[in-house]
Order: C-alpha cells, then sequence, then structure tokens
C-alpha cells in the first residue's frame, strides 16, 4: 500500500514522503502551474517500471485530482537513486533520522 506523508505546503506546490508497507521508498515534489501539474519523483534504485507507473497514478488520483480535478497535463520527472540524508541549519534535529539516514547541520559541512 502506497502511502503520502506530506512534509510541506505551499500556494503552489506540495512536497511528500512516500511510504510503502510502512517504510519510505521515495519522495515526491509537485507544482501546480496553470493548466500543468509538473512533479519530480524520487525512487530508490529498485523501482521497476511497473512500480515507478503505480506511484504516479496513487500520486495523480490522490494528491494532483483532488487539488485541480480541471488540469490538462501531469508531467513527472522521475530519479532513481539512494538517500544521501537530510540538511539543515537547524541545530535541533538529531544526528539520525527515523529510516537510519543522517542529518547534516549546513555550518559544519567541510569541517572535521
Amino acid at each position: 500500500m502506497i502511502e503520502f506523508e506530506r512534509e510541506v505546503r505551499t500556494p503552489h506546490s506540495e512536497s511528500y514522503s512516500i511510504l510503502e508497507d510502512g517504510g519510505i521508498c521515495g519522495r515526491i515534489d509537485i507544482h501546480f502551474q496553470g493548466a500543468n501539474v509538473y512533479a519530480t519523483l524520487n525512487l530508490t534504485l529498485d523501482a521497476n517500471e511497473e512500480r515507478i507507473q503505480a506511484i504516479i497514478d496513487e500520486a495523480d488520483e490522490r494528491l494532483v485530482m483532488t487539488a485541480d480535478p480541471y488540469r490538462e497535463d501531469f508531467i513527472v520527472t522521475v530519479w532513481k537513486g539512494s538517500p544521501a540524508g537530510v540538511y539543515t541549519d537547524s541545530e535541533d534535529d538529531d544526528d539520525d533520522d527515523e529510516e537510519g539516514g543522517s542529518t547534516f547541520r549546513l555550518g559544519d559541512l567541510g569541517q572535521n
């Protein structure tokens, strides 16, 4: 089962973590621009064509069409890779996130 957990929302865009079977399998950033909706879908390397299409279909049905049912086109750019971490200026974040990744403070980068 594919789930979407909203991370951020602006007047013209939204970002979601994508969860499958309780674990994060990717992220989607959606941008609403007039009659078209653009998205960047970032998935893990093991995502095959069938899985990619299933996630696009779910995002369209549950996220895009609910916001703009009269859109003309949904254009999705897909990237496959591995998570490298979360980078932030905040000192309140822990060094490790819930999924075992790392949170890096931007001011600490390049310092040993």
